[in-house]
């Protein structure tokens, strides 16, 4: 049997696109009848923002309908404030702690640990987030595993704790390992602790207490926890725009780069580009087991796994662009002296922005690509035979790639 895996990848506010695409796979799954039943995906894979998309599938397993419902629901409404702290005092506070620890950090010996406090997200998830709904979805064989990946600061090892619904021995691998755990609100606020931005959290790990933040960082390959989970198909779901050729011409130079603008390309470094890379890497594998396919067997660890990607066909950047005055003006006085507010700097600020009209253009982006593409998804979720229209040049075919990795125990690879 074919098992389907959804991964998430992160992105602050822009991960209001992934619940568009969802929200537009739910129509999808509208058209053939099954709205209303259990959702596509036997194994969900969240990162960072990612990660509390993926428990909102996860606690509406049973019902594809309510659980894409749902998550547009939140992001269409969410703001700042329910996210971070944004009052004159939260944000005066914390710009106060930066600017001594620059200026005074010798005398007082104490860095900051965050430019926002995300306290108020913390209370948000245990309103929503009930792990025992999770259970109930796997312990109704509705899923089949749940799995959230962070970054410990204190080893550097990469973690992805995971529940599933039956046993599933943890893998090991260099700065990698799998932890079985009941996945609370502090994994999903752990792995979406955005460095510099939101501060780490301490996580029980192997019976001692680590330091993690986001996920994303050092990811380099994001599609092993779904294959090491058993899939045997994934759909990945970016929240980072690939940009096309001279959308960069567009913004204007002014001169030397602002500290906003390079945080944007740092933070674009670490959720977009290990994505990328792990699809190269297995692409080149596929190349190669086409080429000398007798070396494809299950006896070596060899199997095919079938990957699809949805991506904003937008530049996030310039969308952000244009709603970047919608964030709080405690926040637009922090991130102005940094460059954050100017069409240079839109790309930092977006994973800020977590206002209505941001993400509701990123829902809407989000449904429009995956309608886009209806043909094909339908195609790759629910083995349905898309029309031959002779021309369906708005799809991106999926991909076809193998990795070389143990089967985990009681999965058949």
């Amino acid at each position: 049997m074919k098992t389907t895996s959804l991964i998430m990848m992160g992105g602050g506010a822009r991960a209001a696109y992934q619940a568009g695409v969802l929200r537009g796979l739910a129509r999808i799954a509208a058209q053939h009848g099954r709205a209303s039943g259990r959702i596509p995906f036997d194994i969900i894979c969240g990162t960072s923002a990612g990660a509390i998309n993926g428990a909102g599938m996860a606690i509406n397993a049973a019902n594809f309908h309510v659980a894409a419902d749902s998550l547009a629901a939140l992001w269409s409404g969410i703001h700042a404030e329910d996210v971070y702290r944004t009052g004159i005092v939260g944000v005066g506070a914390s710009g106060a702690r930066w600017l001594s620890a620059l200026a005074f950090g010798w005398a007082i010996r104490r860095a900051p640990r965050a430019l926002f406090d995300n306290a108020p997200l913390g209370g948000l998830l245990s309103e929503l987030f009930d792990p025992e709904r999770v259970q109930a979805s796997l312990d109704a064989g509705d899923l089949q595993a749940f799995a959230v990946t962070a970054l410990s600061y204190t080893t550097g090892r990469h973690v992805t704790f995971y529940q599933s619904h039956r046993r599933i021995h943890p893998w090991r691998r260099s700065q990698r390992l799998a932890v079985e755990a009941r996945i609370g609100v502090d994994h999903l606020l752990a792995s979406s602790s955005i460095p510099f931005l939101f501060p780490a959290l301490p996580l029980e790990l192997e019976g001692h207490h680590e330091w993690f933040g986001d996920g994303t960082m050092r990811q380099m390959s994001p599609l092993s926890p779904a294959i090491h989970l058993g899939a045997s198909r994934i759909l990945a779901i970016g929240a980072a725009s690939r940009q096309r050729p001279g959308w960069f011409d567009t913004v204007p130079a002014g001169g030397y780069p602002s500290l906003a603008q390079v945080g944007g390309q740092a933070l674009a470094s670490i959720f977009l580009d290990g994505l990328s890379a792990d699809l190269e890497r297995l692409q080149h594998i596929n190349s190669l087991l086409s080429r000398v396919p007798e070396i494809a067997n299950d006896r070596e660890g060899w199997r095919p796994v079938q990957v699809m990607t949805i991506s904003p066909s937008e530049p996030i950047e310039s969308i952000a662009a244009t709603h970047v005055q919608q964030l709080p003006r405690t926040v637009r006085a922090l991130l102005t002296p940094l460059g954050g507010t100017e069409a240079r700097g839109a790309a930092f600020a977006s994973y800020l922005l977590f206002e209505p009209e941001f993400t509701q253009a990123l829902i809407d982006l989000g449904e429009k690509d995956a309608l886009a593409q209806q043909h094909e998804l339908a195609a790759f979720l629910y083995d349905v035979i898309p029309p031959d229209d002779g021309d369906d040049t708005n799809a991106t075919p999926a991909r076809t790639v193998t990795l070389d990795i143990e089967p985990p125990a009681g999965v058949t690879a």
